[in-house]
């Protein structure tokens, strides 16, 4: 497969014309994971032929397994053609707010079910772009809460004391923007300091600039950072260069996707929605063919259904 062709496939069409049939999937795939020198994915060595048949396979000489472009990928043991799993990543990756599994199911004509599970295999491998490295330079900081309003519920439905930072039927979630534009949304348990605070560490790099409004949960970050406070209660939104209205701005970009799209996320599965949305705000600039290729490019992940499901795991942080 021709790299720049592919870099012509910006609608769906496209996508659907380029990769008509399942080997050139699997050439385009392996093209991307092993760039003409193809290894075994289960000892590594290169001692590796090509099997004749119906589609691209590949047999290893020295440990004699034989495997495919997919092994080890989000598409390993999917009945679902490969042509529809590059439409579902195009869309999920070119929709500004997203795409509902019933929507997405109506496109690519498979159950909602499956279109569900195909969405959130593609989630799993976007984190893998969104968390390479640590933001270092000018981070804004700032939280919001994911949950319906009190006031809009049934009665029998309503939560008790659950206003502002009580948020007993909110799940809170901590935004981390940098100047130059790369987002990390990361799912909380709460927004108390011991909480908010190693996930700055974990994500941002020390001597950093970090603005943030007057929370207490922001309190002694000025220990390993150069802390901005915005006293948003004094009116205060802007000082200088420094401000946190671009992380404020994408929360309205959000809800609105939550709102108006997913309308309902369950804490279990929200920090792979988090990490939707992130993908598609750091790559917003650039054309919906690079946003497909750089998914492609960490598709090599495997997110079981019995893994996604599981009852006794707990909300993915």
């Amino acid at each position: 497969m021709d790299l720049i062709e592919v870099m012509h496939c910006n609608n769906l069409l496209d996508i659907a014309e380029t990769f008509r049939d399942k080997n050139v999937c699997l050439d385009y795939l392996a093209s991307k994971r092993w760039n003409g020198s193809v290894y075994c994915v289960f000892c590594g060595c290169n001692n590796v032929y090509t099997l004749k048949g119906k589609y691209r396979r590949y047999k290893c000489g020295d440990c004699r397994k034989q495997f495919s472009a997919i092994k080890g990928t989000i598409f390993e043991n999917s009945p679902i053609h490969l042509q529809k799993w590059f439409m579902a990543i195009f869309l999920i990756t070119t929709h500004k707010k997203g795409i509902s599994s019933v929507q997405l199911a109506s496109s690519l004509g498979v159950t909602q079910k499956t279109a569900w599970f195909m969405a959130q295999r593609i989630r799993y491998a976007l984190k893998v772009k969104s968390f390479d490295k640590k933001l270092d330079g000018v981070i804004q900081c700032d939280e919001t809460f994911v949950g319906g309003k009190n006031k809009n519920r049934h009665a029998h439905k309503k939560v008790a004391n659950s206003q502002g930072r009580s948020f007993k039927d909110k799940t809170p979630v901590l935004g981390m923007l940098h100047t130059g534009g790369h987002l990390r949304l990361i799912v909380m348990p709460d927004t108390a300091s011991a909480s908010i605070q190693p996930a700055i560490k974990e994500h941002i790099a020390e001597g950093s600039i970090i603005v943030s409004d007057e929370w207490l949960g922001y309190n002694g970050l000025d220990k390993k950072y150069f802390h901005i406070v915005m006293d948003h209660q004094q009116k205060e939104f802007v000082r200088g260069a420094f401000h946190t209205n671009s992380i404020e701005g994408f929360w309205g970009l959000f809800k609105r996707g939550i709102i108006g799209v997913y309308h309902y996320l369950s804490r279990k599965h929200l920090q792979r929605y988090c990490d939707e949305f992130s993908f598609r705000y750091n790559n917003r600039s650039i054309p919906n063919s690079y946003k497909f290729e750089s998914c492609l490019n960490s598709v090599n992940c495997r997110l079981t259904y019995k893994e996604l499901i599981n009852k006794n795991q707990p909300a993915i942080q």
